[in-house]
């Protein structure tokens, strides 16, 4: 009985099994995402199958293609010299799918069981995932049904983002939640890694199988969530985490307390209290012009959009940059291009501890795009005089592009999703992480496709692109940054720290 036990035991049981489901959350939600991006690696991994140099292989004896055919060996229809263009045209289903599932995705999410909504998405992203490696053993060579494939798995894998972040978000105060989430942001390099490594045993024998198998993995972690899934401490009958402190009625204007893009700790206690003396009627879910007008939200997106711009075209485009202009082999291109991934999981952390530190989001993405930009100038004209200046400009540009990109749809996410005009209704938390990431997906979308027109012109014409994209995802969190700034100067004026405790 908890009367028996002393209160300082009752709070170390206490704080133990909370930190145990905390624990336990963040595992099973960073599994969960790591699948989702294992589920969409493989198509890079595959493409250099479906059309191949034929020369270097055997042809067989009963093969029905004539003896001047150099592309018997590769996958029709992927097989003619428009084949870049096709691919380009897979690649796009799902990103634009994608882009704009995610504005939706959010609604449903807020409105629909987190738990029940993931295991559905999971079930049928593997079933799509695998459905395109069935293309191979059931011998289908029209475009149509790969492209419909990817249309459909890039809608099913918007129920993944905004539902994990939301999930995280109830279980994590904000106090470290910088921090945490940054680590946890590591599961997308993790899912692209095993996503490469599952799909390149098969790659070079039955593709097919390169699919089949990261699907078949991802229904089985859908089955997974549905069974242990947790979305809310108050489930288990743990303690709710503080969203908010005191100090952030000065974070959005130190004259206006009103305008605070994070909401106070006080009313979150308020309701807290109320709702333990007499039942709560269930928040409602938040609409989608609501969510827009949560402070921070549109300047947030909008950053986003271009900071992803930057971070998918070197995704899409870094090896073959490696490969044209420092004469690696394709191999050592493709390693070397892992290093970029490596910096963003350092960014991501990095940038997470400042601003739990400093307590300043938006400042600490605008130090690091400031800081991006340079570097990216310096790593086109002296990056490639050698490995070791390549190693450590990659690992530089990874950290400074990715690191605001990781804070954006993580940290940020959930502090907007958790605003003081919310009045501590958290249900806001999946439609604010679409529309920001569904914003930034758009971005994701157009950055490898101005490559792609750009760089016959030249790669530094690519980079200058990427430079200017960079310097406008600076401008638009300007005005954020002044309010973070006056409120660090209202806080010294009045003799208090910002480190939150």
């Amino acid at each position: 009985m908890r009367s028996s036990l002393a209160p300082g035991v009752w709070f170390l049981r206490s704080f133990s099994r909370d930190s145990w489901f905390r624990g336990f959350t963040l595992l099973l939600t960073f599994l969960i995402y790591t699948c989702y991006h294992m589920s969409r690696k493989p198509i890079s991994i595959v493409k250099s199958r479906l059309h191949q140099n034929c020369s270097e292989l055997i042809k067989p004896i009963n093969d029905t293609h004539s003896l001047n055919d150099t592309s018997w060996c590769s996958w029709s229809p992927f097989d003619k010299d428009d084949y870049k263009e096709l691919l380009g045209a897979v690649d796009n289903a799902f990103l634009v799918a994608y882009a704009i599932g995610m504005f939706i995705s959010g609604i449903f999410g807020e409105r629909l069981p987190l738990r029940y909504y993931l295991s559905a998405g999971m079930l049928l992203s593997g079933l799509f995932t695998s459905l395109f490696g069935l293309g191979y053993f059931w011998n289908i060579h029209v475009l149509w049904y790969f492209v419909l494939i990817q249309i459909c798995n890039g809608l099913v894998q918007t129920t993944g983002w905004p539902s994990v972040v939301a999930c995280v978000g109830n279980w994590f105060g904000k106090g470290k939640r910088g921090f945490i989430m940054g680590i946890w942001n590591s599961h997308t390099s993790v899912g692209n890694i095993l996503g490469s490594l599952i799909a390149g045993i098969w790659v070079n024998q039955e593709w097919g199988l390169s699919f089949i198998v990261p699907g078949v993995i991802t229904a089985i972690m859908g089955i997974i969530t549905f069974l242990f899934l947790i979305e809310y401490p108050e489930d288990v009958d743990c303690a709710p985490p503080q969203h908010h402190d005191g100090s952030d009625k000065d974070q959005d204007n130190p004259e206006d307390p009103e305008n605070s893009p994070y909401t106070n700790r006080e009313s979150s206690q308020e309701t807290m209290t109320s709702c333990s003396k007499e039942p709560c009627a269930e928040p409602v879910a938040i609409s989608f012009l609501g969510a827009l007008k949560i402070p921070g939200v549109i300047e947030f997106s909008f950053c986003l959009l271009f900071a992803k711009l930057v971070s998918y075209t070197f995704l899409y485009w870094l090896p073959l940059y490696i490969f044209n202009v420092a004469h690696f082999g394709a191999k050592e291109a493709g390693d070397l291009s892992t290093l970029f991934d490596v910096g963003g999981i350092i960014g991501g952390i990095m940038a997470g501890l400042i601003s739990d530190y400093t307590n300043g989001r938006a400042t600490t993405c605008c130090i690091m795009l400031i800081l991006a930009a340079p570097m990216m100038f310096l790593y086109n004209y002296i990056g490639q005089n050698g490995i070791v200046s390549s190693i450590v400009m990659l690992i530089i540009c990874g950290m400074l592009v990715n690191g605001p990109y990781a804070l954006i749809t993580t940290a940020v996410s959930a502090d907007l999703g958790t605003h003081k005009s919310l009045k501590g209704n958290a249900k806001a938390l999946s439609t604010v992480s679409a529309i920001i990431d569904g914003t930034g997906s758009i971005g994701a979308a157009l950055g490898p496709l101005l490559a792609g027109l750009i760089s016959p012109t030249g790669w530094n014409n690519v980079f200058y692109m990427l430079i200017s994209a960079d310097i406008l995802a600076c401008l638009l969190l300007c005005r954020l940054v002044y309010k973070e700034i006056l409120a660090w100067k209202s806080s010294l004026s009045k003799g208090r720290g910002y480190k939150e405790i």
